[in-house]
């Protein structure tokens, strides 16, 4: 596949205020591409926009119209749309023990794993439009293993892996490639309530540039309903996964 060429293309980038979404909008804009950011911090998200010379929408992801008028704006305002970044996330999904909450608990399950729903159904489309592209979901690595710190965090990554690896398939014909990054501990927002006691652990913190050369892997790649992993000190590429055992 050739490299990555950003010249002339558009990219939305949900949670493109600050974090992964920010330090990908700045790797972007960098190689052309014009860049539309979609969050719910107006402030941050608005100011950044200004600085690459994109577009900024606010959008909420767990509400299916926010996603739609997202990628409205990037057609609107720059003609179509090749890459969706569905990155927007948080954590504190809780367990489901004597510590269940009912409404963290669909917080978390509808920006992480609504959100990448309704950016994918959103999205498909303007991709279609433009005779193909790339959707990338920001998973985690705790899509791939025990999350017994987070299980509700733990499950809705999952389902996202789950997701992107039953779509890849169904669209990569029509030149739509779907694929899920999976970050370890990144230096992110997302990271504060946890980073003093990683740090005391020694547990290595993986840094955001990491993420952002793992996502232009992705771009300069040719699979589909892949899910990389990107963790300090590997060279971030998609997870193998075990074949299941068939009917005798």
């Amino acid at each position: 596949m050739a490299a990555f060429d950003g010249t002339g293309k558009v990219a939305l980038i949900t949670g493109g205020s600050k974090g992964i979404g920010a330090a990908v909008a700045h790797r972007l804009a960098g190689e052309g591409t014009r860049v539309v950011l979609a969050d719910v911090d107006a402030d941050a998200g608005t100011a950044l926009a200004d600085e690459l010379g994109g577009a900024f929408v606010r959008c909420d992801v767990r509400e299916p119209a926010d996603s739609e008028a997202a990628v409205a704006a990037a057609v609107d305002r720059f003609g179509g749309l090749d890459i969706a970044f569905l990155n927007a996330g948080i954590a504190g999904g809780g367990g489901v023990d004597a510590d269940f909450d009912l409404a963290a608990y669909r917080r978390a399950m509808g920006v992480n794993l609504d959100g990448v729903v309704f950016g994918v159904h959103a999205a498909l489309p303007a991709i279609r439009a433009r005779g193909g592209g790339d959707i990338i979901a920001t998973a985690s690595m705790a899509a791939l293993t025990a999350t017994p710190f987070d299980p509700v965090y733990g499950a809705n990554k999952a389902a996202v892996v789950g997701l992107v690896r039953a779509l890849g398939p169904a669209f990569e014909g029509e030149g739509i490639r779907v694929n899920a990054l999976c970050p370890s501990f990144a230096d992110t927002d997302i990271l504060v309530p946890m980073k003093e006691q990683l740090e005391a652990t020694g547990f290595p913190i993986l840094d955001v540039s990491d993420v952002v050369e793992a996502f232009m892997a992705v771009l300069n790649a040719d699979g589909a309903g892949q899910a990389w992993y990107v963790v300090p000190g590997r060279p971030s590429e998609p997870f193998k996964f075990r074949g299941v055992p068939g009917p005798r």
